[in-house]
């Protein structure tokens, strides 16, 4: 039986509380007006240390909820101040973490595969610390910013991360966030639905423009073995590419339709707090079989339901209506992550539908499946199936 591969889940790590403590402005850990240590966040307020920081334990019981089989971790947004400051603070904090997250990988064998954290003050430290980290059990790859994906002259400043990830046949997922120095969140949080212009809005649309330069320009040439995932389905384009075509037929009639560029280029993306007509969109435009799983490492309350995640609701809604075109389901391979020097195979046997990442519905799986088996290529070997 195949196992579900979350490749979306964020993790907060214990081992910055010192230097949360000495910092001066949020993120930081202060002792409230009862003398306590709190964690205080611009966005969320002030935290219980005992609720600051994940816990492995309580994270496994939400995977066996959610019918996870592995989770890839990466550093959540509020904790990425890490990469933003001076090298000699984000060095050694960045691999204090991806030693801590191999440590995870280590502790729970076939539960868990993790993205490096990198000191991002410093491109040419950042690739040096990706090459170590994918030395450690269990790292797959490296989580960076999207702002440095906006436009392919932006996208320039990552070319030896890439070279990097496509030498060791490694994963890059591009998480929406600003670079070192941006203006970041783009809308002030005094501003009406704050958070759902930054959240969602913005944070979507600035997925699209990601999305624009991995698919519609070569930036991805040069480094045919590294594998490139976004998250949110890519941000708009499943629902935008039909007006990007009109364009496109008036505007430059002897290109290539942008539709069909986003659907050869090999760019993954999941499926992460979307529901089925949104998921549906984005199988008809990239192929189920660019669609992972992606969970933000999350649960929704259900009224009545109990506690699910939103892309299994989202995947039982799907059923109900009968779709065929689903989210991939991958399975990881047996053998260790992301080590193998084995070129990918150009296709697999055809064989019956499998089951998809997210939901009980059954999709298509074809010779196409190929390049995704260099996901479970990557991640550990999965234990039984309960």
């Amino acid at each position: 039986m195949t196992a579900m591969i979350d490749m979306h889940a964020h993790w907060r790590p214990a081992e910055v509380a010192d230097a949360l403590r000495a910092r001066t402005r949020e993120p930081r850990i202060l002792r409230n007006q009862d003398g306590v240590e709190v964690l205080k966040t611009p966005r969320m307020g002030e935290a219980p240390l005992a609720d600051a920081f994940d816990d492995v334990d309580f994270h496994l019981g939400r995977m066996d909820r959610q019918g996870v089989e592995v989770s890839v971790l990466s550093l959540l947004g509020s904790f990425c101040w890490v990469e933003a400051l001076p090298l000699d603070e984000s060095g050694p904090l960045c691999r204090t973490i991806n030693d801590g997250l191999s440590a995870i990988c280590q502790e729970h064998p076939g539960r868990f595969a993790a993205y490096a954290a990198l000191p991002l003050t410093d491109i040419s430290a950042a690739a040096a610390e990706l090459e170590r980290a994918l030395g450690l059990p269990g790292m797959i790859g490296a989580q960076v910013p999207g702002n440095y994906f906006l436009t392919r002259k932006d996208a320039e400043a990552m070319r030896p991360l890439l070279e990097v990830t496509n030498r060791h046949r490694a994963v890059l997922f591009i998480h929406n966030g600003p670079r070192p120095g941006d203006a970041y969140p783009k809308v002030a949080g005094d501003t009406d639905n704050a958070r759902r212009r930054n959240g969602t809005l913005d944070m979507q649309a600035s997925l699209s423009s990601v999305m624009v330069t991995l698919s519609l320009t070569d930036y991805l040439a040069d480094y045919p073995d590294a594998m490139v995932h976004v998250h949110n389905l890519g941000g708009n384009i499943p629902y935008e590419v039909e007006r990007m075509d009109h364009r496109s037929l008036l505007d430059t009639p002897n290109e290539e339709l942008p539709s069909s560029r986003f659907r050869k280029a090999k760019v993954y993306v999941d499926c992460n707090s979307f529901g089925p007509r949104a998921i549906e969109a984005a199988v008809n435009l990239y192929g189920a079989e660019r669609i992972v799983c992606g969970t933000d490492g999350t649960e929704l309350a259900a009224t009545g339901r109990g506690r699910r995640s939103w892309t299994r609701i989202s995947a039982r809604k799907r059923a109900s209506r009968s779709c065929t075109a689903t989210p991939l389901r991958c399975s990881p391979a047996s053998q260790s992550p992301r080590r193998s020097t084995e070129p990918p195979p150009n296709s697999l046997p055809a064989r019956p539908p499998a089951r998809c990442a997210t939901s009980r519905a059954r999709g298509p799986a074809d010779a196409r499946r190929g390049k995704s088996s260099r996901v479970r290529r990557k991640l550990p070997p999965a234990r039984s199936m309960r």
